[in-house]
């Protein structure tokens, strides 16, 4: 079998009272109990390792026959040796004076707050927060992109170091797409491409602020960027939101008494409400924006998904100079893809690019151009279609779902757009009671906790439909129901 690395031994020891034969099983034996050699890895053929050690290869063929008599190493029928599934004794997790990373460091480091995440297994239901469902999106499709990627990337020669703005192709195809779908008028070096929509949240944050300047959020809002701003040394200001979305009147009251540097939104489908910003709304900011000169960070995650009537365009289709519209194709295609942007004026992205270069040079051209193939040949699109009526039919079965199994407990109104529910319950305790169960064996949820930013207090559950069928939902919010009673 071909080993994809070749072994260097850490250790033999130079004791004078042993062979070499046994300073090398002492040796094995110390890398098995220090976990480098961990149970059921392979080792290198007795020749290879004879050549690796400088010794001869009946040596190594020793050293595995003793190994295999004390049970650290086992041999099987066509794969070679390898070390014991079952070691012989309970291994330490330290051995002394050669340590492992263990679970602390020895020295201080920042550590950033748990980032809200939910991360779905075969073995457990999960309500997510609004992901699509990714068995719908074909896999031969996608392969075939990547394999017409990585050709057409080889015979240009652009396999190399590229743009930290990501890949000319893609950002071509996501400027024709905003054009055309979101009403704005943007060309490829106004789009910087990054790693998913939170980096390019960070990167807005990292770009706008200072110390100690004000981000303003609603008091129900998405953490992950708040996390974002608080790293980067915002102060975040909270204001609060109704059915109409975000109090514009307090924003501008805000604006009089403090120095506004940002504001964060999630207009189209308010995370974690679903609520749209209303029109009037919309332009009272755009106005509070010039006056007050604040910038707008807009996030419109899910925009393709509205189910009731057009949906409305961006802040950014309006304001382009006040704005770092901030998008995903995670919800379109896959999120595993890794796939956002961030559109602004060239000096902002020439700003934002700078800092990609700090962060990690640049994205995977590859990855981006097999997107940009997948747009360009109308695939994309045809997905959207697609999964576009499938998740209006799971909204509606969802709801309907969600009034037997939790009626008289909770209500909620049914989101205009987007992928997920905003469900509010009527007695606090049975919502602490759920909260607890947050992450069982049988079913996983986000607690109602996290989406209120300090010090608001307000509660609810964000409960995604899209990823599940109609049989899983209800499998799923029947689990809901019986950690509420």
């Amino acid at each position: 079998m071909l080993r994809p690395w070749k072994l260097s031994l850490s250790e033999i020891g130079a004791e004078n009272d042993q062979s070499l034969r046994m300073r090398i099983v002492h040796g094995l034996i110390r890398d098995i109990q220090r976990g480098r050699l961990s149970p059921g890895s392979f080792l290198p053929s007795s020749r290879e390792l004879a050549l690796s050690v400088g010794v001869n290869r009946k040596t190594i063929v020793l050293v595995y026959d003793e190994l295999k008599a004390q049970g650290w190493l086992e041999a099987t029928s066509t794969r070679g040796t390898r070390v014991a599934v079952n070691l012989p004794e309970q291994l330490p997790d330290r051995i002394e004076g050669r340590p492992g990373p263990g679970e602390r460091p020895e020295f201080d480091f920042d550590a950033i707050p748990g980032i809200l995440s939910i991360t779905p297994d075969k073995e457990t239901l999960t309500l997510d927060l609004g992901s699509p469902d990714c068995r719908l999106f074909p896999a031969a499709v996608l392969g075939r992109a990547y394999r017409d990627a990585a050709v057409q990337a080889s015979r240009a020669r652009r396999l190399s170091y590229g743009d930290p703005r990501g890949s000319l192709a893609l950002r071509e195809n996501i400027a024709a797409m905003l054009g055309a779908q979101r009403g704005m008028v943007v060309r490829p070096e106004h789009i910087c491409i990054t790693r998913g929509s939170q980096m390019g949240i960070t990167l807005a944050a990292r770009t706008l602020l200072k110390p100690g300047e004000i981000v303003v959020m609603e008091e129900l809002s998405y953490a992950p960027a708040a996390a974002a701003f608080t790293h980067a040394g915002a102060r975040i200001v909270t204001v609060g939101l109704d059915a109409q979305g975000i109090d514009v009147d307090a924003v501008e009251a805000l604006c009089r008494r403090e120095q506004v540097r940002a504001i964060f939104l999630t207009p189209h489908h308010h995370f974690p409400t679903a609520v749209s910003l209303r029109p009037e709304r919309r332009m009272k900011l755009i106005e509070l924006s010039r006056q007050f000169g604040f910038a707008i960070v807009e996030d419109d995650f899910d925009h393709e998904y509205h189910f009731e009537s057009q949906p409305l365009l961006p802040i950014a289709s309006y304001a382009p100079g006040s704005t770092l519209y901030v998008g995903s194709l995670s919800k379109l295609t896959l999120p595993s893809l890794r796939i956002g942007y961030v559109v602004a004026s060239t000096a902002v992205i020439d700003a934002i690019a700078g800092h990609v270069m700090n962060l990690d040079r640049q994205g995977n051209l590859i990855s981006e151009e097999a997107v940009a193939n997948l747009i360009a040949s109308g695939e994309l699109r045809r997905h959207i279609r697609k999964t576009h009526a499938i998740y209006a039919r799971r909204r509606l079965s969802f709801a309907d779902t969600l009034r037997r199994h939790l009626s008289g407990m909770a209500a909620f109104d049914m989101p205009e757009g987007g992928l997920a529910f905003w469900v509010r319950f009527r007695d606090e305790a049975r919502l602490d009671r759920i909260d607890k169960h947050s992450e069982t064996r049988a079913l996983r949820f986000a607690p109602s906790t996290v989406f209120a930013m300090p010090p608001a207090r307000d509660r609810g559950l964000r409960l995604g439909f899209a990823s599940l069928n109609e049989q899983e939902a209800d499998r799923a919010l029947g689990l809901l129901r019986q950690v509420a009673e």
